[in-house]
């Protein structure tokens, strides 16, 4: 399984199929808020169906039981990957996997928990979200509760990938957005790096976006991101 996740941003089945048509090899992709509530549900089966593995990012947080309720008709659907908001707390994750293990047909997907998103700076969460200390400390916490409460990893910057593996052992993954090539914009994210950096600091999985969707030859540019996550 690819180390880099290609995030489908896009707004419509037809982007999605043009996309993914010129590769003839199984990849990994984010399925995200953008091209679910656009699409529906049913975009990840078709997805799975051209043979590609799915990261389901919608970032479940409610209460224990209505996580539960979700994540058991969101594993029917053969996504790889799922994730919740560290920010709801140990019982609403645990309350995740268990909804998971009830609705899996086969092996549950794996299940993470987003930490601090790569649009949050010091000064934000500080200032506007009222949590003290630095990000690092942060989302060390969180992922210690995640990884308390069961989950599979943590979604993160890559400038916290090895400060959780440290605290949490190279086994708990860390899945890292904010991927920019170095000629690309850094757009509204703030916690940003570049595939190689990503490497350097230990990242299981990487999401890319607009470097790789809005590249002239994507495929080329994939397996470029690629060869250095794996080299």
């Amino acid at each position: 399984m690819s180390k880099t996740i290609v995030a489908l941003d896009f707004s419509s089945r037809q982007e999605v199929e043009n996309f993914l048509r010129p590769f003839d090899e199984p990849i990994f992709v984010k399925i995200g808020m953008e091209l679910t509530y656009a699409c529906g549900l049913d975009i990840v089966p078709l997805v799975k169906d051209m043979g590609h593995h799915v990261f389901l990012d919608l970032k479940l947080h409610d209460i224990p039981n209505t996580v539960k309720g979700g994540m058991k008709n969101l594993a029917k659907l053969g996504a790889d990957i799922v994730n919740v908001h560290a920010a709801g707390g140990i019982p609403m994750m645990e309350a995740a996997l268990d909804g998971l293990a009830e609705g899996a047909q086969g092996k549950r997907p794996l299940c993470i928990a987003v930490t601090q998103l790569t649009s949050v700076s010091q000064e934000m969460m500080n200032n506007q979200l009222g949590i003290s200390g630095t990000v690092i400390d942060c989302v060390k916490h969180y992922a210690q509760n995640a990884k308390a409460a069961g989950l599979d990893g943590v979604v993160c910057s890559v400038h916290e990938a090895k400060a959780i593996h440290d605290v949490c052992g190279k086994e708990f993954l860390t899945v890292t957005p904010g991927i920019r090539l170095l000629t690309d914009d850094r757009g509204d994210q703030k916690r940003v790096a570049t595939p190689e950096y990503a490497k350097e600091q230990g990242c299981d999985y990487i999401v890319v976006g607009r470097s790789i969707t809005k590249s002239d030859d994507p495929v080329k540019t994939y397996h470029q991101i690629e060869e250095i996550m794996e080299g």
